[in-house]
């Protein structure tokens, strides 16, 4: 392609000087027989068809050796380069300055007139390419429609750096024998910014490396190399290079969104599918259960009394039973809490009576364990669902007594600026490692808990986020497990007595 160039304009200038030799044989039958100045005009014709045509370089030429032709042939003594007239000289200055004005002006016609056609058909490449991009599914597919377009249009080769993961950066498609570039393209992801190597800094032959910024953050690296540089380094190609690269950013970043769009609807409709499931299981497991419960309770208070084997059997029976009935019942709580059906009843009452009503339903459950109560006396009283924050209670005892056998369970509460914390300490062997945020999530369950699934902190976390709280999990350095939520404290409001004082 570079060699190519010099002997095409080689032959520019000699079709310029065969121009000026055919206008000259084609004007030599008028000598004598039409004026000078009209004959003048014809070789300023050939200057101008030659601008056109061939550029300014070669119209140069043409008007040069049209005025040496004219002189030549057709001014007195003919065939020879002297003048008699000296008038003449003064019709081959104007000629000459006519003829390279008229010629400039006609090779920059020219040229705006092929650089006109040259961004046409540019824009209507990238028009196509971006076509091609819109319907990209991949990535993958997104940095074949890039190098192809590249090395169709500007013969150099592309190799697209994408982001992986740990943001680690991806060659698509893979260099084989290592990458040497790999740290200059971290160096332009980073940064946002071109950069020039050439072919000693890189490795290979010389590259450009092109960040793909979209609208929100850089999305990637397009890299460009040839072993011939001014393929891609050349003024006029930089545009394009830029636009193919804008392209890519765009269609990177529609995948992203694609993708991301993607996961949340699945995310979505999983969640509604869960909800629905448990909702129905729970629904028609409630009666079965309720009957399960009856007969085992009948059983345990039969006349005459059952045998001994008989009987404990059916007092494991209705415990069972109440235990997943218990299930199941948190199965619908969190049914309705996820579909938004349950309307809290809010109150304004001391958080004390909801703990003590917690403890007295928890006795059962909490049989022969110490459990203290550190209130602080400046608590004010608050608004919540007593109902559902004693749920939130239970849940958390329920899951310190099963979780530490041993040791003391504690309630504390406190003021913290907006918001009243409490927190519930056991003294167990504690979560695992990165286990506090996971906890929450349904059928979650520690690495001590054994086998199924857990909902009572998933249904404690929903609850109070629907107070207006958050809640949370630490591992104590001393062993064990402190599960903190938060209320917001509001305004109470004036009683009347206060009021009127």
């Amino acid at each position: 392609m570079n060699e190519a160039a010099p002997s095409r304009g080689i032959g520019d200038y000699i079709r310029a000087a065969l121009a000026c030799v055919a206008t000259t044989l084609l004007t030599l039958p008028l000598a004598g027989v039409v004026d000078a100045a009209n004959i003048v005009m014809i070789f300023l014709l050939a200057v101008v068809m030659v601008a056109v045509w061939l550029g300014s370089g070669p119209a140069i030429l043409a008007a040069f050796g049209g005025v040496a032709l004219f002189d030549f042939f057709f001014v007195e003594p003919r065939f020879s380069m002297a003048v008699a007239d000296a008038q003449y000289l003064i019709t081959f200055a104007v000629m000459l300055v006519v003829a390279l004005v008229i010629g400039q002006l006609a090779a920059r016609l020219r040229e705006k007139a092929l650089l006109a056609t040259r961004r046409e058909d540019e824009m209507r490449a990238l028009y196509d390419m971006a076509k091609l991009l819109s319907g990209a599914i991949t990535v993958e597919q997104v940095a074949d429609i890039v190098r192809d377009f590249l090395a169709s249009r500007l013969e150099i080769e592309a190799v697209l750096y994408l982001p992986r993961g740990d943001d680690a950066l991806v060659a698509m498609p893979a260099r084989q024998g290592g990458d040497r570039h790999q740290a200059h393209v971290s160096a332009v992801y980073e940064q946002g910014q071109p950069m020039h190597l050439a072919a000693e800094e890189s490795g290979y032959a010389p590259a450009l490396a092109l960040p793909l910024v979209s609208s929100v953050q850089t999305r990637g690296v397009l890299l460009v190399y040839s072993d011939h540089a001014e393929r891609f380094s050349a003024t006029e190609r930089r545009p394009l290079l830029d636009a193919v690269a804008s392209l890519a950013a765009i269609a990177v970043e529609r995948l992203h969104y694609v993708e991301v769009v993607q996961e949340v609807t699945l995310g979505m409709e999983s969640e509604r599918l869960r909800t629905a499931l448990l909702s129905t299981v729970s629904h028609d497991l409630r009666t079965p259960l309720t009957v399960l419960v009856g007969l085992a309770d009948a059983l345990t208070l039969a006349r005459p009394s059952l045998p001994a084997p008989a009987l404990e059997s059916a007092v494991a029976i209705r415990d069972q039973a109440l235990r997943l009935s218990g299930l199941v019942h948190n199965l619908l709580d969190m049914a309705r809490l996820h579909t938004g059906k349950i309307v809290l009843n809010r109150e304004w009452q001391p958080l004390e009576e909801v703990v003590g009503s917690s403890l007295k339903a928890m006795a059962g459950v909490l049989a022969g364990r110490e459990v203290r109560v550190e209130l602080a006396p400046d608590l004010p009283p608050l608004e919540f669902d007593a109902v559902l924050l004693e749920r939130v209670f239970c849940n958390l005892l329920e899951n310190a007594a099963k979780y530490a056998p041993q040791g003391t369970i504690l309630i504390t509460a406190h003021v913290a600026g907006e918001l009243v914390e409490i927190a519930v300490v056991d003294a167990g062997p504690g979560l695992p490692p990165d286990g506090e945020d996971s906890v929450f999530d349904l059928f979650e369950r520690g690495r001590h808990s054994g086998a199924g699934g857990g909902l009572g902190l998933a249904i404690c976390r929903t609850i109070v986020e629907v107070h207006g709280g958050r809640i949370r999990a630490e591992r104590r350095v001393e062993g064990g497990t402190r599960i903190v939520f938060t209320l917001p404290l509001g305004t109470p409001p004036v009683l009347e007595e206060e009021a009127g004082e």
